[in-house]
């Protein structure tokens, strides 16, 4: 299927608007007027008929930016369902996904010693002891060849831990779905809502390999130097990024 033109994704128009995670909250709960709403809870697989409340919240801290409580006629349960939600003005820009200090990450897929140096001077925690393209650090493919293969090496035997970690996350609050709203001023909102298994597929799809720029790409995550921060120390972390708008084409 050929792609669709990016100031055209989608096939549903957000009537609402979606200004912030609270637009979202507040269509669902008032999923009974709401048309996108009334569509969100049928592709999750619910019957509207059998709908008897649905109550939506924030979450903060976690993978899961909104979660959506649904109580059924007649049943003892309540569903929860857990939202990542992506809201994206520029349809080639990207958005963050994970950001941590690279010892966090040392810690949570037990990186091996010359891999967590590597990041580290990759992103200017530890000082590089040779001169490259920034004074501050060394880019990947200024490293040398054994050190850029042990980098890919790793993230390759390590892709899915890696990839499930920074879009799902773990535990009770981990995304189940992820919701991507594109807004454009010139063109109706448009948005797109995927199980996150679907979205692992689409953004963990391809190969680790380090970039012309000296970033690291697994699949169509971009793994990069955070930078900015006024040249804070937090500037110093390591991010993950996605183009959200690759959803639509998937």
């Amino acid at each position: 299927m050929a792609k669709l033109n990016l100031v055209k994704l989608g096939s549903n128009t957000a009537r609402g608007g979606f200004k912030n995670e609270d637009a979202v909250v507040s269509k669902f709960n008032d999923w009974k007027e709401d048309a996108d709403a009334q569509e969100w809870l049928k592709i999750m697989g619910y019957d509207l008929k059998e709908i008897e409340k649905v109550i939506a919240i924030k979450v903060h801290g976690y993978k899961t930016d909104v979660q959506v409580q649904i109580t059924i006629y007649l049943k003892d349960a309540i569903s929860a369902e857990n939202l990542s939600v992506k809201l994206v003005s520029n349809p080639r820009g990207f958005n963050q996904v994970d950001k941590r200090w690279v010892d966090s990450y040392i810690q949570m897929w037990d990186v091996p010693a010359k891999v967590a140096t590597a990041l580290k001077i990759f992103t200017g925690e530890t000082k590089p002891n040779k001169s490259g393209r920034d004074s501050r650090r060394l880019f990947l493919d200024e490293m040398n060849k054994e050190t850029q293969k042990a980098i890919v090496d790793f993230f390759k035997a390590n892709k899915i831990l890696i990839i499930t970690d920074i879009l799902k996350g773990r535990g009770k609050l981990s995304a189940g779905w992820m919701l991507v709203a594109l807004k454009n001023p010139m063109q109706n909102k448009r948005w797109i809502l995927k199980s996150i298994n679907h979205a692992l597929n689409v953004f963990g799809n391809g190969e680790v390999e380090i970039t012309e720029r000296g970033s690291l790409k697994i699949g169509k995550i971009t793994m990069q130097r955070k930078g900015g921060d006024a040249g804070r120390d937090t500037c110093k972390m390591l991010q993950f990024k996605i183009n959200p708008v690759e959803l639509f084409n998937n």
